[in-house]
């Protein structure tokens, strides 16, 4: 049984890393891509992880040996830095693709361009 959980985490994973690289190569800009790919590897990472320390676990019960549980705490604490790291890089990306002028495509109102240049947002869009 606990094999299947382990199975169902991996594809769970795939999917969504597939998904991942799909959003790079079909959306439009910069900033959708960026967003479906972090999102999509993050969830995907959860899923791997969720996988690792389910086996870690099971392996801990069967033998008893605690090096299964450092692998499962080492997994948790590399998720939380991906965590951590994963949205920070994208929004330093995206804030330096903004700022080298590389604008969204279908952007309505561009928020962050308007206080750049001083200007007050639209007063319909603080709904």
């Amino acid at each position: 049984m606990i094999e299947y959980v382990i199975y169902s985490f991996l594809t769970i994973s795939i999917v969504f890393n597939f998904l991942g690289s799909i959003a790079l190569h079909r959306f439009p800009d910069v900033y959708t891509r960026l967003h479906g790919a972090t999102k999509c590897t993050t969830f995907g990472t959860i899923f791997a992880v969720l996988a690792v320390v389910v086996h870690a676990l099971d392996m801990l019960h069967r033998t008893g040996n605690p090096k299964y549980l450092q692998m499962a705490f080492h997994s948790v604490v590399a998720l939380i830095a991906l965590l951590l790291t994963n949205p920070t890089g994208a929004h330093a990306i995206a804030k330096a693709a903004h700022l080298s002028g590389y604008l969204p495509k279908r952007a309505v109102v561009d928020a962050y361009l308007l206080k750049r240049k001083g200007g007050e947002k639209n007063e319909s869009c603080n709904s």
